[in-house]
């Protein structure tokens, strides 16, 4: 049997289930990895003095397109939600995590509102979470038209962004908001969103019950105490940013809902993706909810 291969997200779950024995007790034969779009290691292009932002089109749907090497992996609801019912994986129905999320501006900014962000560049992660959230998080205050999104890489790139002054604004979640929010950034829009879990084509579905038990054991121990385990951001952290922050003043970051994940929930979602056009037509897939959801019990 393969080993079950586990991509993190820079989170803490899956660490304290490693260190604490939690995986093991559920009888997991498991390996823990970083996604590249995650990864510690600086690009290139920061590591050669260089950080020239251009429409970076590369972002969580087009790996699963290519196909992560990973048992198990995450990304916001939206892009698994499409990229399951176009038939690259199956959304897990059993979970989901809601994650801290928000559009930051440099303290010096001029920009103190939302309705300031009007045809403001605002630097995503292109059909990847932040992507879709600042679209639902901006439309109550302005026009469509109005919002104007920078595609600018992953998560860590666009901390470089708003720390080289790149970025006049940038959404950014989980350990990026605390850095971000650490450093005094500004606020400007919560932007918190749900993220979905998915299960590559063979992956024993018994398996990934196994993980999830291990997740809600140490979800728990983060809801009795999260200081205690905030170390395991450096696990994840490019170094870069690990110096410029303390993570014991970080938050606990994503949290496990076990709760499923609803055909209503999936039908309005394909749906609001839709409406908007961030896919073109012949990539919105066509699988209904009992083809794109797994559940343990079957």
């Amino acid at each position: 049997m393969a080993r079950f291969t586990v991509n993190t997200h820079g989170r803490l779950q899956e660490w304290i289930a490693h260190e604490k024995g939690y995986f093991a007790a559920e009888g997991l034969d498991y390996e823990l990895t970083q996604h590249k779009l995650l990864a510690k290691a600086a690009p290139a292009t920061f590591a050669a003095g260089a950080n020239i932002v251009a429409d970076n089109l590369q972002g969580a749907y087009q790996t699963y397109e290519e196909g992560r090497d990973a048992s198990i992996s995450c990304a916001c609801h939206w892009t698994v939600n499409m990229a399951a019912s176009a038939n690259h994986g199956r959304l897990w129905g059993e979970a989901y995590t809601v994650s801290p999320c928000a559009i930051f501006v440099p303290e010096a900014s001029t920009i103190r509102r939302p309705e300031d962000l009007a045809g403001v560049d605002v630097h995503v992660g292109y059909q990847s979470g932040s992507h879709y959230t600042t679209i639902q998080a901006l439309e109550p205050f302005m026009p469509t038209d109005q919002i104007k999104l920078k595609f600018g890489g992953g998560p860590s790139d666009r901390v470089d962004q708003l720390l080289n002054g790149i970025a006049p604004a940038a959404t950014v979640f989980g350990m990026q908001y605390y850095i971000m929010e650490q450093l005094g950034f500004r606020k400007i829009l919560d932007c918190t969103f749900m993220i979905a879990a998915m299960v590559p084509p063979g992956v024993d579905l018994d398996d990934v019950s196994k993980y999830f038990k291990a997740l809600r054991r140490a979800q728990a121990d983060i809801d009795r105490m999260h200081q205690a385990f905030t170390h395991f951001y450096l696990n994840e952290l490019p170094e870069r940013h690990a110096k410029l922050v303390d993570v014991r003043r970080f938050g606990p970051g994503e949290r496990i809902v076990f709760e499923p994940y609803t055909q209503e929930m999936y039908e309005e979602t394909k749906r609001w993706v839709e409406e908007r056009g961030i896919f073109p037509a012949e990539k919105t897939g066509v699988g209904d909810y009992a083809q794109a959801v797994a559940f343990a019990a079957e």
